[in-house]
């Protein structure tokens, strides 16, 4: 089956050791992380759907800086990918996995990277021709351990792992022939955007660049 999608999941992966995962209040949050996550070399960037302003987020990104390839989190049902789509996201990522959510990924405009924890669930994503992955909430799920085990029985499937994911266990998870990049919040915490610590975020992202290449 043909899919209409401008990245495929494969490239997506492939385009940077961190994803950044980005809980965003306020659209005048977005451009300065933005510009500050660019700046620290890191392109892929997640906005979670957990707060009103994801969309417009998400929006205000992709209009404002096209060199990054901006996407959305929590992604728990089809309207929310055609939302994303509408907004400007180049791609969509879940928590979970649901028939429904699996057939939408499918048939949207943009690639859906569906978030397992189990074996069945991976069955399931395999069963609608996924093979990247979200690995979510990784440390409670089995950590490196899991995903390490998940290699004998699905040695074509390539994880995202997220949750749990720092600076102190990152090159463990990469250092996994199935893992090709893992998602993290610690480059973009609460903290640093309350105080508008943008330098900061530049900072820990040539850091972690440093660190794991």
């Amino acid at each position: 089956m043909s899919k209409p999608w401008q990245i495929m999941p494969k490239d997506l992966f492939n385009m940077g050791p961190i994803v950044p995962v980005l809980v965003l209040n306020q659209v005048e949050e977005a451009l300065p992380v933005a510009e500050a996550l660019l700046t620290g070399g890191i392109k892929v960037l997640e906005v979670t759907l957990r707060t009103p302003a994801a969309l417009d987020i998400i929006s205000v990104i992709a209009k404002e800086f096209p060199e990054a390839i901006v996407g959305s989190g929590t992604v728990i049902n089809r309207q929310l990918i055609q939302q994303s789509y509408d907004a400007g996201a180049k791609f969509a990522i879940s928590p979970g996995v649901t028939t429904d959510l699996l057939q939408a990924g499918n048939s949207s405009n943009i690639a859906l990277i569906p978030g397992v924890s189990s074996i069945s669930d991976i069955m399931k994503c395999a069963d609608h021709g996924y093979d990247h992955l979200k690995f979510f909430p990784a440390e409670v799920s089995g950590g490196v351990n899991a995903i390490k085990a998940m290699s004998g029985p699905f040695p074509q499937v390539r994880f995202c792992p997220t949750g749990g994911i720092n600076l102190t266990n990152i090159r463990d998870y990469l250092a996994l022939a199935n893992v090709t990049c893992c998602g993290g919040s610690w480059l973009v915490s609460s903290d640093i955007v309350q105080f508008k610590h943008w330098s900061e975020i530049t900072r820990l992202a040539k850091q972690v660049l440093t660190q794991v290449n």
